[in-house]
């Protein structure tokens, strides 16, 4: 498992009664690595996981691993409201065939430290994958301290990897001042991975690359080569698409600009729904305009089921 390059957080699709589209997801996923992604994560928040039930997840796990290993690593996302769920879920990801995890804190509850690092330990506890621990304490209201983190990769060696997504660039630096290189630390908001791959991280869970994957590596090997800039007019371009990664509907969002780049459907699982309106219009009128003004040096992903 290395914990490196452009892993897109992949999006769930959907049919039209929202049941799971797995021959799709088995397209989506063998795009993405054939436009240079280094890995996929899967059960994440822009894979709409807490829609699913238990059995609508491990059998995405099992599709995208058949889709893409041993090519490239699978990762499955841990998310529940109970601690008993999530190690049940590790667990049976695991038996699915997935080389690592991404352990988020509980759903819901905000626990106190002692709570929250008794669920994270029973998750590691659980199998022998190596784990990224998933910070975003914007959107869940837990909030993983570097000192906390270190705590964690102190005790547990299957702890390898942090999804930094704070949105402070300082909490790179903090983390590898603490760890070194103990510890890959990997940027989760798009609109960051510059800034993120200055201060040391090495990887980027990325959200547009389900769309854009040729462009999104593109920038992350200009911006890890010191390409500034280069990785900079790529950058400025991208940024636009990049901010939708950080906003509440950023799954309807992106799911968009997925449908606007014929790399699949709008369509999200209720209590979400899909764009209208003004928002629909504001992303198709970006859309229209990334592509009227794309940089040389962003590349171009495949045509969607091409190689």
């Amino acid at each position: 498992m290395q914990w490196q390059g452009v892993m897109p957080a992949m999006t769930t699709a959907f049919d039209a009664q929202w049941n799971v589209d797995f021959p799709f997801l088995t397209r989506h996923a063998r795009w993405l690595r054939e436009n240079g992604c280094t890995g996929i994560v899967c059960l994440g928040s822009l894979g709409e996981s807490a829609t699913l039930t238990f059995e609508e997840k491990i059998e995405v796990v099992k599709t995208v691993v058949a889709a893409v290993s041993p090519g490239i690593p699978v990762v499955a996302a841990v998310s529940a409201l109970s601690t008993g769920e999530a190690v049940a879920i590790a667990q049976a990801a695991h038996g699915a065939g997935a080389e690592g995890l991404m352990i988020l804190p509980p759903y819901v509850y905000q626990g106190d430290w002692r709570e929250t690092r008794a669920h994270m330990a029973a998750i590691l506890r659980a199998t022998p994958l190596p784990a990224m621990l998933y910070n975003n304490p914007v959107a869940y209201g837990t909030d993983f301290l570097p000192q906390q983190i270190a705590e964690l990769a102190g005790e547990f060696a299957t702890l390898a990897a942090v999804k930094e997504s704070s949105t402070d660039v300082r909490r790179v630096t903090a983390i590898r001042a603490l760890l070194g290189d103990r510890l890959a630390v990997l940027v989760g908001v798009d609109d960051a991975i510059v800034e993120g791959i200055e201060a040391g991280a090495v990887g980027w869970i990325a959200g547009l690359v389900n769309a854009l994957p040729r462009e999104s590596v593109a920038l992350f090997e200009l911006a890890s080569g010191r390409r500034m800039e280069e990785a900079f007019r790529v950058y400025r371009w991208f940024l636009p698409l990049l901010r939708m990664d950080t906003v509440p509907k950023f799954v309807q969002l992106i799911k968009q600009v997925q449908e606007e780049a014929g790399v699949g459907s709008a369509r999200v699982r209720p209590p979400r729904m899909p764009l209208v309106d003004q928002e629909l219009a504001e992303v198709r009128a970006q859309w229209r305009a990334a592509q009227s003004s794309r940089p040389q040096e962003a590349g171009r992903s495949t045509r969607f089921g091409e190689g």
